[in-house]
């Protein structure tokens, strides 16, 4: 079975920004088929385009499909596994940079307005890997917590890694991708 990988940036961001475009070489010289989406508006994100773009994208979605989010698109990958189909499963993800309740940007508040079926979510994933610093400046610890406790979520601590993005120094995450290679063996 051939595995994807879709990566789902961030507020603000785009395909070739952060850590993105290495961990797609990344996959790719392991034979690893990968997309990094250009999300909509990505300046004024909307829940509801982002959560479409999102089902329309992800192609035939099965164990064979993983995905990886920073920031803003961990609730939105989030939100796309609260909307699949029970009978639907993936094979994992790793969220850097998550959160699962709302944040101090409130333009960003509607993509916590559905509530999420935490159950449905575990249920509808292999796996679920959270990456986070302890000294983000747009989350705190406790929402990585709270993300580990709702979602049964593996909780893994970068100490003073900032936003983990580029500007925080971040053009490359190896740990993202060993995690990634861990959720595909």
């Amino acid at each position: 079975m051939n595995k994807k990988v879709y990566i789902v940036h961030g507020y603000g961001g785009y395909p070739e920004k952060n850590w993105f475009p290495w961990l797609k070489a990344e996959l790719e010289k392991m034979g690893i088929g990968v997309e990094v989406f250009a999300m909509p508006n990505t300046d004024n994100p909307n829940y509801s385009e982002w959560l479409s773009y999102l089902q329309n994208n992800i192609k035939n979605p099965d164990i064979s499909i993983y995905l990886v989010g920073h920031s803003l698109g961990c609730i939105a990958i989030v939100q796309y596994l609260n909307n699949l189909e029970a009978r639907i499963k993936i094979g994992g993800a790793v969220l850097v940079a998550g959160f699962i309740s709302p944040i101090h940007l409130h333009e960003l508040d509607g993509f916590f307005e559905v509530p999420l079926d935490e159950e449905k979510i575990k249920n509808s994933v292999g796996k679920i890997i959270a990456i986070s610093s302890d000294n983000d400046p747009h989350m705190t610890w406790e929402q990585a917590e709270e993300l580990e406790k709702k979602l049964g979520a593996e909780l893994v601590k970068v100490h003073e890694g900032g936003h983990l993005n580029e500007k925080s120094g971040y053009k490359e995450f190896p740990l993202v991708l060993e995690k990634l290679k861990e959720l595909m063996k």
